[in-house]
């Protein structure tokens, strides 16, 4: 049986954001962070999977789905990202650290809020967003000690984040999107990365939240590339690195060890979502990696439940 989703609104810096939870709240609490373009809903399938051995606590960001959208880029800004995630924290898992999961925006967020406030995590794992001070640091030392080989990777990143220098010109990305471009990026989706619509996903609110996370980037992405911070931390860190994604390259790892000394990597063979086209080794592996800094491996009894629930969502 399907642990049911519990919603409510938890007030965060100036919006309301919409929070959806599932799983006994006395169990650990994993916080599975979305980005963009998406909603809470690219984690259905592994929230599911989850849910039978954590406190699964999912929420819209600011500027998606059913949450507030603010006006303005400066309200895009990571101060408020980090407030809200705050937010959200104090109102479901007070005084309690837990596990931090992020995809794409989502992880860019996370590596924020890792390095920033880590006493509020007890690991964190990392999917298709890196750390932007790192992605500056790393272009930087490609380019100031140049060699063939990371002249090359530097240029292949450059090439894949296009949609980024994209999302600097005022109004047209907002434009394209309420202009019907939400239909192409579900198609896209079903063929580039395997990955078919279902009911949540691509979410109806599509075209909005596209229009307003444009935000996201001009508010963080050029500070952050072109004057780069000094990010560190101590978190059990786990990078889940995709090998086909499009957007992100698997090379962006290099150097990270330097800046998060327990670190683990695993990569897949997926494309940009993987939360929606390999749920199974996403829950696991999130799984393992929780128990992991806890002090343990999985017990036989979590080994069974999330076998339980993978076969649930199978037969969905």
């Amino acid at each position: 049986m399907n642990d049911p989703v519990r919603r409510r609104r938890v007030r965060g810096d100036g919006v309301d954001l919409a929070v959806h939870e599932q799983g006994d709240r006395s169990n650990p609490t994993v916080l599975l962070v979305h980005g963009y373009p998406d909603t809470h809903a690219v984690w259905d399938e592994v929230a599911e999977r989850l849910a039978g051995r954590f406190h699964v606590v999912r929420y819209d960001v600011r500027g998606a789905g059913a949450s507030s959208r603010p006006f303005g880029t400066r309200n895009y800004a990571f101060e408020h990202l980090m407030a809200d995630m705050r937010a959200v924290l104090d109102a479901t898992a007070p005084g309690r650290a837990v596990h931090l999961v992020g995809h794409d925006w989502g992880s860019i967020q996370g590596w924020e809020a890792a390095c920033t406030m880590p006493d509020r995590f007890a690991s964190f794992t990392s999917i298709s967003g890196p750390c932007l001070d790192h992605v500056g640091r790393w272009t930087r030392r490609a380019f100031g000690r140049p060699t063939p080989r990371g002249l090359r990777r530097a240029a292949a990143q450059g090439m894949r984040s296009w949609y980024i220098y994209f999302f600097q010109t005022p109004l047209l990305p907002e434009t394209l999107w309420r202009a019907g471009i939400s239909r192409a990026f579900t198609r896209a989706l079903e063929i580039g990365e395997g990955v078919p619509a279902r009911d949540g996903h691509p979410a109806r609110t599509l075209p909005r939240d596209g229009a307003s996370g444009v935000g996201l980037y001009r508010a963080n992405m050029a500070a952050r590339l072109r004057r780069p911070l000094d990010r560190r931390t101590d978190v059990p860190t786990q990078v889940i690195v995709p090998t086909r994604d499009l957007f992100v390259s698997p090379h962006l790892v290099g150097g990270l060890a330097e800046r998060v000394p327990n670190l683990s990597l695993r990569t897949v063979r997926a494309g940009h979502w993987v939360p929606r086209s390999h749920p199974d080794a996403v829950a696991r592996w999130i799984a393992e990696h929780a128990a992991g800094a806890a002090g343990g491996p999985l017990t036989a009894a979590e080994s069974r439940a999330l076998r339980r629930a993978r076969v649930a969502g199978d037969r969905r």
